[in-house]
C-alpha cells in the first residue's frame, strides 16, 4: 500500500510539474506524463509481482535513457510547432492591425527621433543588417540579419552603443524563432540615476542598491568559516566521534574527535567555492566572498554561498564560472574520500545499508564510489559487503554528493549553467525538465534520492548571458562530457558487471 501511495503521489507531482514547465509545446501534457512515469510504473509492477528481487539493469537503465530521450524529442517536436503557430498569429495579427482604421495609442519611445537615427549607425551592415526596432516595455528589441560571427558582431555592436550611449543601456543577443540571432537593448540598472532616468520600479531600484552595496566584506566571511568550523566539528564530535553530550559537557577537549570531520569539509567547500570565486574574479565580474551557513545540527553546515552581481558576459565565462567550483570540490574530495576508506571499516551488507547512511554504506550504491572502495580496500571488499565510514570518509562522501547535486543540470545549479553555456537557453531548459523528471523516477527506486529529486522542483530557472549565442570552444564542451559523466558516476548505481568484476 504505502509504494501505491508513493507512485499515485509521485504522479501527481510529476503531472504539476510537466504542465508548468511545457507552455512553449503544443505536445498534450498527458502524453508527456505517460513518457516519464512509464519508467515508474513499469518498475512498480516488476515490485509488486517479483517481490525483493531486483529488476534487469537493461531494463532499468533502458527505461531511464529511452523514456527521457523520447520526452525531450516530444517537447522539441511540440515547441517547433508552437513556434510555427506563434509565428502565423503575428503575421494574421499584423494584417487585422493594418485593416483596423481606429489603431490604440503606442506608447512612447524611450527614444528621440535622433537617437534612434543614431542606434541605426551602431549596427554595421557588414556584422548585423539591421532591419526593424521593436519597441517593448523596458526594452527595444533590434531585429535583423547576423552578417558574422556572433562574437564579433556582439562586441561591434556592444562597443557602439557604449560610445553612443554611454553605460545607459545593457545590450543583449538572443535567438529568435528560427534560430536567427536578434539583439535587444534594455536599460542598465548599473548606470548613474538609473532608477530616474529610465522610471525603474521600487524592486529594481532595490536590485541597484544590491548592485551597489560593497560586495567585499573580509570580516563577515573570516567570521562565518570559524563559525561553521566549530558547529561541524561540534556535529562530528557527537555524531561521528563517538562522544556523548554529557561526556563532551564535561570535557570539551574531547571536542577534538570531530576535527578530522570539520576540517576535512570544510576544506572541500572552501575549495570549492574558492573556484568559483576564482572564476568570477579571473573574468572580471563582481561578486562577494564566499560565505558559510553554520548550524549545530545535521552535518554542521548548510555549505557556502556566493553572489555574483555583474551580468555575465557570455556563454564562455557562463561556462568557467559553473564548472570551475564542482571540478576544484570533486578534486579534493576524491583524495580526502580515499584516506578515509583506507582508515574505514568492512562490515556485513544489511536491510539499512543504503549511501547515505553513513554507519553502514553500500558502495555499489554509486559506480564512483565502488571503483574509489576497491581501489582502496582491495580483497577486503567482497561482494554482500557494507562500509562503516570513518570521519575522513564521510567528509568525502559529502564531497561527492554535494560535487553531484551541483552538477545536476537543473536551472540555476552549476550543472544547469553548464548546459546551458554548452547548448543554449531552449535545450537547458527542456534538459532541465528532464533531470527533474529522472531524479523522480530513480527515487522511486532508491529512497535516498527522494529529498534530493523535491529539492530539485524548487530551483528556478537561470538567466542567460549578455551574448547568449556564441557556443564554446572544443575544450570546453569536452569539459563540460566530463562533468556530466562524473555527475552520471556518481548518482546511478554501479551495473552489475562492474560490480562482478570488483567485489
Amino acid at each position: 500500500m504505502p509504494l501505491v501511495l508513493f507512485a499515485l503521489l509521485l504522479g501527481v507531482v510529476t503531472y504539476l510539474m510537466i504542465r508548468r514547465f511545457t507552455a512553449m509545446t503544443t505536445t498534450p501534457v498527458w502524453m508527456l506524463w505517460l513518457v516519464m512515469m512509464t519508467p515508474v510504473l513499469v518498475l512498480m509492477m516488476w515490485v509488486l509481482v517479483k517481490g525483493e528481487e531486483p529488476p534487469p539493469a537493461v531494463l532499468t537503465y533502458g527505461l531511464l535513457i529511452l523514456c527521457p530521450l523520447l520526452y525531450a524529442v516530444m517537447v522539441l517536436v511540440g515547441a517547433t510547432t508552437a513556434q510555427k503557430d506563434a509565428a502565423k498569429a503575428a503575421i494574421a495579427a499584423r494584417k487585422t492591425e493594418g485593416n483596423t482604421s481606429a489603431k490604440p495609442k503606442a506608447p512612447p519611445k524611450p527614444l528621440t527621433r535622433d537617437e534612434e537615427t543614431v542606434l541605426q549607425r551602431c549596427f554595421p551592415w557588414s556584422v548585423y543588417y539591421l532591419q526593424d526596432i521593436e519597441y517593448r516595455p523596458q526594452a527595444m528589441i533590434c531585429k535583423g540579419k547576423l552578417k558574422a560571427a556572433p562574437q564579433d558582431a556582439y562586441a561591434a555592436v556592444q562597443k557602439n552603443v557604449q560610445t553612443s550611449f554611454g553605460d545607459r543601456f545593457l545590450v543583449l543577443l538572443r535567438e529568435g524563432l528560427g534560430d536567427a540571432p536578434f539583439f535587444a537593448l534594455v536599460p542598465n540598472p548599473q548606470a548613474k540615476n538609473a532608477a530616474a532616468a529610465e522610471g525603474l520600479s521600487r524592486i529594481q531600484a532595490e536590485r541597484i542598491r544590491q548592485m551597489n552595496a560593497p560586495a567585499f566584506r573580509p570580516v563577515l566571511a573570516l567570521g562565518l568559516a570559524i563559525a561553521t568550523l566549530l558547529t561541524t566539528t561540534f556535529v562530528g564530535a557527537l555524531s561521528f566521534g563517538g562522544v556523548t553530550p554529557e561526556a563532551l559537557q564535561a570535557d570539551p577537549s574531547l571536542l577534538k574527535a570531530g576535527l578530522a570531520y570539520g576540517l576535512s569539509l570544510m576544506i572541500i567547500l572552501g575549495v570549492h567555492e574558492g573556484g568559483q570565486y576564482w572564476a568570477t574574479r579571473h573574468h572580471h565580474l563582481k561578486s562577494t566572498l564566499p560565505y558559510f551557513i553554520p548550524v549545530p545540527f545535521f552535518l554542521g553546515t548548510f555549505g557556502a554561498f556566493m553572489q555574483t552581481h555583474s551580468p555575465i558576459p557570455n556563454r564562455r565565462v557562463l561556462f568557467d564560472v559553473g564548472v570551475t567550483g564542482p571540478l576544484a570540490g570533486l578534486f579534493v574530495s576524491l583524495p580526502i574520500l580515499l584516506w578515509g576508506l583506507a582508515q574505514s571499516t568492512v562490515i556485513p551488507l544489511g536491510d539499512q545499508s543504503q549511501l547515505f547512511n553513513f554507519e553502514s554504506v553500500d558502495p555499489t550504491r554509486s559506480a564512483l564510489l565502488l571503483l574509489a572502495s576497491k581501489l582502496t580496500l582491495g580483497d577486503l571488499l567482497v561482494s554482500g559487503s557494507a562500509i562503516q565510514l570513518h570521519p575522513l570518509a564521510i567528509s568525502g562522501c559529502l564531497g561527492l554528493i554535494v560535487t553531484a547535486l551541483n552538477l545536476m543540470p537543473v536551472g540555476q545549479l552549476d550543472g544547469g549553467h553548464i548546459v546551458h553555456a554548452m547548448y543554449g537557453q531552449r535545450t537547458a531548459a527542456v534538459v532541465s525538465q528532464v533531470a527533474r523528471l529522472m531524479m523522480l523516477a530513480l527515487s522511486f527506486v532508491y529512497r535516498d534520492y527522494l529529498l534530493w529529486a523535491i529539492l530539485l522542483l524548487f530551483i528556478p530557472a537561470a538567466e542567460p548571458a549578455l551574448n547568449d549565442v556564441s557556443e564554446l570552444n572544443s575544450l570546453r564542451d569536452f569539459v563540460g562530457l566530463f562533468a556530466l559523466t562524473l555527475l552520471v558516476l556518481i548518482i546511478l548505481p554501479a551495473p552489475a558487471a562492474l560490480q562482478g568484476w570488483l567485489v
